[in-house]
């Protein structure tokens, strides 16, 4: 199927702001959209049809299709990314099954629910939601780059993905590749606008620890990929990797990945054993490169073979994790531990160059002013490296 068209792309057209009301049930949806026609213009559309040629304010969705079932529907995935993408306000219409209002909740991203016994509540609801979006700067064309979401809302996505990334493999199950896909996406194209310290720093303005450290070095990775010139694939590659790289320590004990003190020879056993763990639960799902499983089994490998877990060493060690590895020390070193105080950015950047027989010295010499352009940490997570 073929995506549709919006109808504003026409010329000519007159545009006003419009609740877009998404639904299956025609009489209902007739109804739902009188009131709140009575506070806010409303459009209704019908599955399959184009969105309206007006500008959306906030999405109302009422569906009954399962969308768990009707993921290969090209018009709901369609539908759901543009949702997602404009980073307006969407409220779900639950419908009181269990397994289709996850599955919708899922693909919508992070919408607001309602439940299908509090009708009444929508309207109201609706009104909050489109305040709060034009207190943020919802509405405004210039706030909206790429995709026409603010930055703040895009890492707050990339915030939501990767802690479902991590939340599903502590339960030992595999991530869900189309979730690291997007995430990466949000990285690289947020990344390249506001550059690498405004990514910093929206990100840190989130306490999820372990996962706010994918995210950075996810962040480091987009800007070394651009200082090198890389094409989209292959910065999509590294930044994909990078965010993955950790995901082994969703399988590590909180009193281990959070100790303040040192850890003791069996405790630092079992912390070593996360890059092993993240890379063997990524091949279960057979989605993920052979590239990037490397790199979360052997991103603490270091060229002189004093890292793990397998001492490897020179030539053994590929380009993209070596690159992963600039990106993981530079982060470790800037944010605030459990253990010690976040580095400035001279003193991590003197530290890095005395690691060139573990570090690739050439690659090194590309990161340099990336350390600087980063700065000084405000902040960061507080877990181990």
């Amino acid at each position: 199927m073929q995506e549709p068209r919006d109808r504003h792309e026409r010329q000519g057209v007159q545009r006003e702001d419009v609740v877009v009301l998404v639904s299956d049930r025609r009489e209902r949806a007739e109804r739902l959209a009188r009131g709140i026609a009575l506070v806010l213009p409303c459009r209704v559309v019908e599955p399959g049809a184009a969105l309206p040629a007006d500008r959306p304010i906030a999405f109302v969705v009422d569906l009954a299709t399962d969308l768990a079932a009707d993921r290969g529907s090209a018009w709901i995935m369609w539908l759901a990314e543009r949702i997602r993408e404009s980073g307006l306000p969407c409220l779900y219409l639950a419908r009181g099954n269990a397994v289709q209002d996850t599955a919708a909740v899922r693909l919508l991203g992070t919408p607001t629910v309602i439940d299908p016994r509090q009708s009444a509540g929508i309207v109201p609801t609706l009104i909050r939601l489109v305040a709060e979006g034009k207190a943020r700067g919802g509405s405004s064309d210039k706030a909206r780059k790429p995709g026409g979401v603010p930055p703040e809302l895009r890492v707050e996505r990339a915030t939501t993905l990767v802690t479902r990334l991590f939340d599903k493999a502590a339960t030992g199950r595999p991530p869900s590749p189309e979730e690291a896909e997007e995430g990466t996406r949000i990285v690289l194209d947020t990344v390249s606008e506001v550059g690498i310290r405004t990514w910093l720093d929206l990100v840190w303005r989130h306490d999820i620890q372990v996962y706010q450290h994918s995210l950075s070095v996810a962040g480091f990775a987009a800007a070394f990929a651009a200082e090198l010139g890389f094409s989209r694939g292959d910065r999509q590659r590294l930044a994909k990797a990078a965010l993955l790289h950790d995901v082994g320590k969703a399988l590590i004990p909180h009193a281990i990945l959070n100790k303040p003190g040192p850890l003791t020879p069996d405790e630092m056993r079992v912390m070593r054993t996360h890059a092993a763990l993240g890379a063997d639960l990524l091949a279960q799902e057979g989605a993920f490169e052979p590239e990037i499983l490397d790199v979360v089994r052997y991103h603490h490998e270091r060229l002189d073979g004093s890292g793990y877990p397998e001492g490897l060493k020179g030539a053994r060690i590929s380009d993209l994790v070596r690159l992963v590895a600039i990106c993981d020390v530079h982060s470790a070193l800037t944010e605030r531990r459990v253990y010690r105080p976040p580095l400035p950015a001279a003193e991590a950047a003197a530290i890095m160059q005395a690691q060139a027989g573990q570090l690739d010295p050439d690659l090194l010499r590309v990161y340099r002013p990336i350390i600087f352009r980063a700065g000084d940490a405000a902040g960061g997570p507080s877990v181990r490296s």
